[in-house]
């Protein structure tokens, strides 16, 4: 190459998506000491760095009347002041066919002494817990599997796995399996490791008490097999709470995964009624985190880092995963649905979904999740998902995010349209000629075609065996998830209000 002249070689979208993590990782890693020391703080900058994005979120307009928000303004009431920042915490990520295989390395290099593999009776069968167990034997690391997790867990099925790992005492957890496997070995590392803890104690407010994870947990490695939780980046686990027949879960950054290994190769046995579903949960969790509340409207401002949540509405870093995970999944999930031998379709769904989860995992959801809780845990018709072997009836997440989601972007519009044009434009929708206005309707047009095609999939609440005899109850049932709610753009804080309005999403989203 005479001359000297330097080739650029041009990342991938996948290498782009890792180095950006990386980068993530890097300026706040899992260990961050102001979740574990409550008297750290960052000084990272100096407070007079400009800062371009964060302005432009402090000056969003907001309302059809272009009201502008403004930065978080003193206040004498502590509840009622605003935040004025926002953190970025996400899990290692390592991403690669085969990367399975690394796994007892790791083990063997955090000198892990008991590990607890956590998984299900069916993932158990597969090749990814084949390549686990040969993994582990090569490096002569001893471990125990619980095979027994719920699909869509409840609380009762989450106990008997805490009580199965307390007399191992495990000092490492790996969880091969899909985002109940890893939800079911997050709580089961938490309450190893507080081992005089009632249940309750962790559970999300106003069903729990909402205590705050102050202590480290054990290690946990993260081995998805499906593509749609992201469960392997985020401190959150959900299950069903039985007694109330309403989902809930527990949220902390410490109980995010220390590494999360998305290995392509263990979504090829993936059904497509899952691959379906899965991918739903991806397509939702990225448009809620793109259209929350911005994280400085976010009320209250914490007293003490420690109590910062980790869904802490729109900010601009989450926003650059967001977005990309939605764009992605449009063009990506119909083929993975379609073509199990289409391996960049099942490859990219499951970086997307990755992706999607450092999104969400930090910025939140809002409407289409608060409402699929009781969606879910209520299902009065026994409602069974076909293509789904359960011997029980279910509605999967997916399904129950996803069949709200046209009624809730065209309530949600009004807030801001011009993320939701920017979402529509990802459905290919030409938004050059559309009006503000017109921004929901658009949205939600588009979002019925999508679900329309990918097929399979229940054109409404009504499809689910519901009618509006049910619309109260679910109301009811949504009203408690208000971790998730306080990040909906446009829902009223008074009571009384937001029950009208949870009314109205429900009844519209009973058939479309």
């Amino acid at each position: 190459m005479g001359g000297g002249v330097a080739i650029r070689v041009v990342p991938n979208k996948a290498t782009r998506a890792i180095n950006l993590l990386r980068t993530v990782q890097y300026s706040h890693p899992p260990s961050c000491p102001c979740h574990a020391n409550p008297g750290h703080h960052h000084n990272h900058a100096s407070p007079t760095t400009p800062a371009p994005a964060v302005s432009r979120f402090a000056q969003r307009i907001s309302s059809p009347q272009h009201s502008r928000r403004g930065y978080a303004t003193p206040n004498n009431d502590p509840s009622q002041l605003k935040e004025y920042a926002f953190e970025m915490a996400a899990s290692a990520i390592r991403f690669g066919p085969g990367a399975t295989q690394e796994v007892g390395m790791d083990l063997a290099n955090m000198r892990a002494k008991r590990v607890a593999v956590v998984t299900d009776e069916t993932v158990d069968k597969l090749d990814a817990m084949s390549q686990v167990r040969e993994a582990l034997a090569r490096e002569g690391i001893e471990y125990r599997v619980f095979n027994k997790t719920r699909v869509e867990p409840k609380d009762y099925s989450i106990k008997e796995a805490i009580e199965w790992a307390k007399p191992y005492d495990p000092d490492v957890f790996l969880a091969v399996g899909g985002g109940s496997v890893i939800d079911t070995a997050k709580l089961m590392n938490l309450y190893v490791c507080y081992p005089d803890a009632d249940f309750m104690d962790f559970v999300n407010a106003p069903l729990g008490k909402g205590r705050p994870i102050e202590r480290k947990l054990h290690p946990l490695i993260a081995i998805p097999t499906t593509s749609g939780t992201g469960s392997e980046t985020t401190g959150t686990a959900i299950f069903d709470l039985a007694s109330r027949k309403a989902k809930t879960g527990i949220a902390h950054r410490n109980l995010k995964p220390t590494l999360g290994i998305c290995d392509p190769l263990n979504t090829r046995t993936m059904p497509a009624a899952v691959k379906a579903s899965s991918g739903l949960d991806v397509l939702c969790h990225s448009l809620e985190s793109w259209t929350a509340i911005p994280f400085n409207e976010r009320v209250p401002r914490p007293a003490n880092p420690i109590l910062r949540p980790a869904y802490q509405g729109a900010n601009p870093i989450s926003d650059i995963f967001s977005l990309n995970a939605l764009r992605s999944t449009v063009k990506y999930l119909p083929r993975a649905v379609r073509d199990p031998e289409d391996m960049e379709a099942q490859s990219e769904m499951l970086l997307a979904a990755t992706l999607a989860g450092v999104g969400f995992g930090n910025a939140g959801v809002h409407l289409c999740h608060g409402m699929s809780y009781p969606i879910s845990g209520q299902n009065p018709g026994k409602y069974k998902h076909a293509g789904y072997e359960v011997s029980a009836p279910i509605i999967p997440h997916g399904v129950s995010v996803a069949v709200t989601a046209p009624a809730v972007f065209r309530f949600t519009a009004a807030s801001n349209p011009d993320r939701h044009l920017a979402a529509a434009e990802a459905f290919g929708v030409d938004i050059s000629n559309v009006k503000r206005e017109s921004a929901g309707e658009v949205l939600a047009e588009a979002l019925e075609n999508f679900l329309q095609e990918l097929g399979d999939q229940p054109r409404g609440l009504k499809a689910l065996g519901f009618g509006r005899a049910d619309i109260d109850e679910l109301v009811e049932g949504t009203i408690p998830q208000q971790r998730v709610l306080m990040l909906a753009p446009g829902l009223a804080k008074e009571l009384e209000a937001e029950r009208e309005q949870l009314k109205g999403l429900f009844e519209d989203s009973l058939e479309y």
